[in-house]
C-alpha cells in the first residue's frame, strides 16, 4: 500500500476518476480536495484501488473511495477501511451496496447543501419571502455589471476577498479564505469558473466553482462585501440563472460545524 500526501500532480490521476463517480457529493472534485488538502491532511492511498485518506474537522479519521461503490470490492473496502475511523462522504444511493452488516450515520456539518436551480433562480414560496426582498431592494437601489471571473479581472475579486476577510470576527486561519485565495490564482488549472459582479462601477461580489455531475454545479466560494445589502441574494439568484439549462441543482458545499455558515446556507431550504 503507498500513500502519498495529496497534490497538485495528482489531478492526473484523480480529476477524470471523480468525474465518473457521478455524484453530487462536493468532495468528489479534484479542486475541492485540493483546495482543503491542508485542513483534511488528505492522502492519495494506491492499493489494488486508489483512495483518499483525511480526517474530519472534529480530527476523526476516513477514507473516501474514489470509484463508484458499484465497482468496489465491498469486502476489501471494510477491510482496509479498519485502519481508520470510517468510510467518508457516501452516497445515499450507494448504502445498498453494504448490506445491513454495517453502522451508518450523518454528520450534520460535513453535509452538502443542495438546492433546486429552479429555487435559487426564483427564490419562490414564503419562506424565501426575505430572500426576494432583498433581491428586490438591490435591484432597486444598485446598477451593476457582471463579468466572466478572468486572468484580466482576477485582481478584483482578491480584492473583494481581502475586504471579506477584513468584514469578519475571524482570523484567515478560521475562514476559507487561504483556499479561496489559491483558488483564484490557479483558476484554469483547476478548471473553475465563475462570475465577478460590480455595483455601481466598484468590485462587489464574485462567485467560483465547477460542474460535478451532468446535472449538478458546485459552489466552491461566494464573497460579497458587507455594505452592499442584498449582494449575497442577487449573486446567487443571478448565477442560477445563468447557468446552462442543463443543471437542475446547486450545490453549496457544506458548513463545517461553523455556526455562521449553517445559518446562512440553511436560510434556503
Amino acid at each position: 500500500m503507498q500513500c502519498e500526501k495529496l497534490e497538485f500532480e495528482h489531478k492526473n490521476i484523480l480529476y477524470e476518476r471523480l468525474k465518473k463517480v457521478d455524484t453530487p457529493i462536493a468532495e468528489y472534485s479534484f479542486a475541492n480536495l485540493y483546495l482543503f488538502r491542508n485542513i483534511h491532511d488528505y492522502r492519495v492511498v494506491k492499493d489494488e484501488d486508489i483512495f483518499i485518506k483525511g480526517k474530519s474537522v472534529d480530527g476523526y479519521t476516513f477514507i473516501m473511495p474514489t470509484t463508484n461503490l458499484s465497482e468496489i470490492d465491498i469486502e476489501y473496502l471494510k477491510r482496509i477501511s479498519k485502519e481508520v475511523d470510517f468510510i467518508f462522504p457516501i452516497d445515499e444511493q450507494w448504502l445498498q451496496y453494504f448490506g445491513d452488516n454495517i453502522v451508518y450515520s450523518n454528520f450534520e456539518g460535513e453535509t452538502d447543501y443542495i438546492y433546486t436551480v429552479d429555487k435559487i433562480s426564483t427564490y419562490k414560496g414564503r419562506k424565501l419571502h426575505k430572500k426576494r426582498n432583498l433581491l428586490k431592494q438591490f435591484l432597486r437601489d444598485y446598477s451593476f455589471e457582471c463579468h466572466p471571473l478572468t486572468d484580466k479581472n482576477v485582481h478584483d475579486a482578491f480584492e473583494i476577498l481581502d475586504i471579506w476577510q477584513n468584514e469578519i470576527d475571524l482570523s484567515p486561519e478560521e475562514t476559507d479564505y487561504y483556499a479561496c485565495q489559491e483558488a483564484l490564482n490557479m483558476h484554469d488549472e483547476l478548471i473553475l469558473c465563475g462570475l465577478i459582479y460590480y455595483v455601481e462601477g466598484e468590485p462587489a461580489g464574485f462567485i467560483m466553482g465547477e460542474e460535478l455531475n451532468a446535472e449538478t454545479f458546485v459552489i466552491h466560494f461566494a464573497k460579497g462585501k458587507r455594505g452592499v445589502k442584498g449582494i449575497y441574494q442577487f449573486i446567487y439568484n443571478d448565477f442560477a440563472k445563468r447557468l446552462p439549462k442543463k443543471y437542475n441543482y446547486l450545490n453549496f458545499e457544506q458548513d463545517l460545524g461553523k455556526t455562521a455558515l449553517r445559518i446562512a446556507k440553511s436560510s434556503y431550504v
